[in-house]
């Protein structure tokens, strides 16, 4: 019924998927099955746009009233209050963010939940989440792979340009961006290791387009990395813009975009089914979302070449 209810609101197969955290072909499949069922079309195309059918507003008008009964009750059984409550929670997050992101997160949970007990956690290899998230274990994932595990609840977070950080004396420092096979020839620092390349935002984009490139060194820890970037003559760090615009600032390096065939980061919140109408999860959910956007590098996450293009007329 809440499908239903979300599809007549937004009138948006895409829309809809991005509010209930699902993917699309799962919120078309859910219409097929609802027009079956219900023997209407109850959304049909106007245009460009979606517009429901007589029947179709009507019946949403009936599963609203529904809804709103149903968790007028659900919200009386269960009450959450996060200024009181003292229980433990535990956030997984894409190790690039540490700098840049968490610290927000963990001052507007400071302020909203204080005797809450918090542990931010790096995520471990991807056949784990979901046994974890199912376990009560983890109560959210903050990821940035391309392809996460259609078993769990998905909304997006936020995107960022892919760029490589170098030592000024690479002898590409002063190029503004490369071609995938240049790229692939350099020598690369990774704080993934080789037998986690499915978690990496990078790898796993590169295994989509059937390429690999050449891991020359890994860490253990992300805050290990501009160390070991900056001793080491010819290796390359590939990473969000925000995290290496960081680097450069506090250290003597060089950015260059990355080929286009990378694509963007995108980060995004993963949750399991059994959390999804909890009042605490909902909360925390909601408080991730509002810090990534109030975040001060969220309208300068684009290389500026992106951000002039974007305000051109066309």
């Amino acid at each position: 019924m809440r499908i239903f209810l979300i599809l007549i609101e937004e009138c948006s197969v895409s829309r809809t998927a991005v509010r209930l955290g699902q993917s699309q072909p799962a919120v078309s499949l859910a219409l097929k099955r609802l027009r079956e069922i219900l023997g209407d079309p109850l959304l049909v195309r106007s245009g460009a746009h979606l517009v429901p059918t007589e029947r179709g507003a009507e019946i949403g008008r009936r599963v609203a009233d529904i809804l709103a009964e149903i968790d007028g009750m659900v919200l009386n059984a269960e009450t959450f209050e996060p200024s009181t409550d003292a229980r433990s929670l535990r956030i997984q997050a894409a190790n690039c963010l540490g700098t840049f992101f968490l610290p927000r997160i963990a001052a507007a949970l400071r302020r909203e939940a204080p005797a809450m007990q918090v542990d931010f956690s790096a995520i471990p290899d991807e056949r784990d989440i979901f046994g974890e998230m199912e376990a009560g274990t983890v109560d959210l994932t903050i990821g940035n792979w391309p392809a996460p595990r259609e078993n769990l609840r998905i909304a997006p977070l936020l995107d960022a340009d892919m760029v490589l950080v170098m030592r000024r004396d690479h002898p590409l420092a002063e190029r503004s961006g490369l071609s995938l096979e240049e790229y692939l020839a350099l020598e690369h620092l990774s704080p993934t290791p080789t037998a986690s390349a499915a978690i990496s935002p990078v790898d796993g984009r590169l295994a989509q387009l059937d390429r690999k490139r050449r891991i020359s060194m890994t860490v253990p820890e992300f805050t290990l990395v501009p160390w070991v970037l900056a001793a080491s003559a010819g290796l390359v760090f590939t990473s969000s813009r925000p995290f290496a615009e960081e680097m450069a600032a506090n250290m003597p390096f060089a950015l260059v975009d990355a080929p286009p065939e990378l694509g963007v980061m995108k980060f995004y919140l993963l949750w399991h089914e059994r959390a999804h109408h909890s009042p605490f999860n909902r909360w925390l959910r909601s408080l991730v979302r509002r810090v990534s956007q109030e975040l001060p590098e969220h309208q300068a996450i684009q290389s500026p070449k992106k951000q002039a293009a974007s305000i051109l007329p066309t």
